[in-house]
């Protein structure tokens, strides 16, 4: 793969929804892997353009992404909804800069790359004819993280998963109404419903996002439609995503058919040689991955990897990981990696 930007020192970036849960994550993140960025440039809206971040223990003062001029930025990271997307990342690919964008504004779109590093890097090739590159859905990046060294081994024929996703999916604002209705129902009062369409505290919403019209959910359809572009298979993949009263971290039940047998233990060892992942599976001493421990950290955690004896060549996989670092702000960064990487 030949490189897609020129080798230097370091990058000009631009991060925008700079003030958001995924971008302050994005900036994090990029400070910890020690991303060669010569100049950071933090952008949002108007309501907090000139409201200050941090970044490598240095304050900056967040522009405006509606005035700002993207000539000479090298990398945009988007993170700040789907209509903004659609208007400014145009505008930062015009420019000549590479677009990692978040939302699922151009995710499906066919002249779009849709990658998850560790799966299908190769994509990214198509990114060099419009600059702009598609981050998947929090909870399809984990799903296919752990599927590609088991699709490898032996081709995937069907997947059925069921999510339990946190609320820090549904942004800051529903982080806040599931501790403020957890206070409420501790103190005998009634809970307040704002975001979500029940009671999120001490409950299960077996929905996130809009209802289809054939009964899917939005989010379900996503995770179907996008697991098929990533793969790049014609794999059956049917969906049942649930809102659980977790912060952060998602959780995935997979049921996988195989075109040919694949026992546990190999999927086990697969997995275990796999980058992105960790595999913590020990039934005899209740180990197994859950949000709370993955919550914070980077890799997909796989657990609970057994045959499935009702179906021929079926396995059970329980699939963690911190859907704000891996399932966004992670993912992200590691593209904006290899945008820079000499291969």
């Amino acid at each position: 793969m030949d490189e897609f930007l020129p080798q230097k020192d370091g990058y000009r970036v631009a991060v925008v929804g700079a003030t958001g849960a995924v971008g302050q994550t994005m900036l994090e993140i990029l400070a910890e892997r020690n991303f060669p960025v010569s100049e950071i440039i933090p952008l949002a809206s108007s309501r907090s353009a000139g409201s200050t971040i941090e970044f490598r223990k240095r304050e900056y003062t967040v522009q405006d992404l509606a005035t700002f001029d993207p000539k000479g930025v090298d990398i945009a990271l988007f993170s700040a909804g789907g209509s903004t997307s659609l208007e400014y990342a145009p505008r930062f690919a015009e420019a000549g800069c590479y677009v990692v964008d978040n939302s699922s504004a151009w995710r499906m779109h066919e002249d779009v790359a849709l990658v998850v590093p560790e799966v299908n890097p190769h994509a990214l090739e198509l990114a060099r004819q419009n600059r702009i590159i598609a981050n998947p859905n929090c909870s399809t990046i984990q799903m296919v993280v752990a599927l590609k060294p088991l699709h490898d081994l032996v081709p995937i024929k069907r997947v059925v998963v069921s999510t339990y996703q946190a609320v820090s999916g549904a942004g800051g604002k529903a982080i806040d109404e599931l501790a403020r209705q957890t206070g409420q129902l501790l103190n005998g009062q009634s809970a307040e419903v704002k975001v979500f369409p029940a009671r999120i505290a001490f409950n299960v919403i077996p929905q996130i996002d809009v209802f289809m019209d054939d009964g899917y959910t939005k989010e379900e359809h996503k995770m179907i439609d996008e697991t098929r572009k990533i793969m790049e298979a014609d794999i059956a993949v049917t969906a049942t995503t649930v809102r659980v009263p977790v912060f952060y971290g998602h959780s995935e039940s997979v049921n996988v058919t195989f075109e040919s047998e694949l026992t546990a233990e190999q999927a086990r060892l697969a997995l275990a040689d796999a980058a992105g992942i960790c595999v913590v599976d020990d039934p005899s001493g209740e180990d197994y991955p859950m949000p709370s421990e993955a919550a914070g950290t980077d890799p997909v955690w796989v657990g609970r990897i057994r045959n499935d004896y009702s179906f021929q060549n079926s396995l059970h996989l329980w699939i963690v990981a911190d859907n704000v670092r891996k399932g966004a702000a992670l993912n992200a960064v590691q593209i904006a990696e290899i945008l820079i990487s000499r291969t």
